[in-house]
């Protein structure tokens, strides 16, 4: 008498088992919509900060052209300033050049000339131009230039005594030096004398 096999299920059980022995990874869910707004606001950014770049960019242009313009404009005034400064002592010395006849004398027409020169000086020293003193005062490189020398032995080493050329500074910064004759004074020390020859005793 045949019985019949009993049916092994030990197998279907080991395969209904490992599903969950060894669970699947999940794979993260991705949100397109998100990273579409992070990258949209990425692109405005950029735009605004080039935007940025630009003015900048266009400002440094229009700054450069208006401190050229205005430097112009600013040598251009002061130029026409001194200019017109100077036209009076021009027109005196043209009034003198021209009516000569109405100078009586040679020491009339000299008070004249004085007067315009004088004229000029304030007009130099109103644009900060002053002359350096030099006649009479020590010898300074900063402020002379020594042209010759000669001595007087009543003045001192190193006075200024002649002014051969005045020299000029503009708000103290020195634009031209005065070109002097100074005094320099003979050596003092004394000449060495010769030695004189021994003479031998001949008694």
């Amino acid at each position: 008498m045949m019985f019949p096999k009993k049916k092994d299920n030990s197998n279907e059980e080991n395969q209904q088992a490992a599903p969950q022995d060894q669970p699947k990874a999940e794979t993260p869910a991705v949100n397109t919509e998100e990273l579409q707004k992070q990258l949209e606001a990425i692109r405005k950014e950029k735009d605004d900060v080039f935007a940025k770049l630009q003015r900048v960019a266009a400002d440094y242009d229009n700054y450069q052209k208006r401190s050229s313009r205005q430097i112009t404009d600013s040598v251009n005034y002061e130029k026409d300033k001194i200019v017109k400064s100077l036209l009076p002592v021009l027109d005196n010395f043209d009034y003198i050049l021209t009516n000569t006849s109405c100078c009586s004398s040679d020491e009339t027409l000299l008070k004249g000339v004085k007067i315009i020169y004088d004229q000029m000086l304030d007009v130099l020293k109103g644009h900060g131009v002053e002359q350096i003193k030099s006649a009479g005062e020590q010898f300074n490189p900063a402020h002379h230039e020594a042209i010759t020398h000669r001595s007087e032995n009543e003045k001192k080493e190193g006075i200024v005594l002649e002014e051969l050329q005045k020299g000029y500074r503009l708000n103290g910064r020195l634009i031209r030096p005065s070109r002097v004759i100074v005094n320099k004074l003979p050596s003092t020390q004394p000449v060495p004398q010769p030695d004189e020859p021994e003479t031998k005793d001949t008694q």
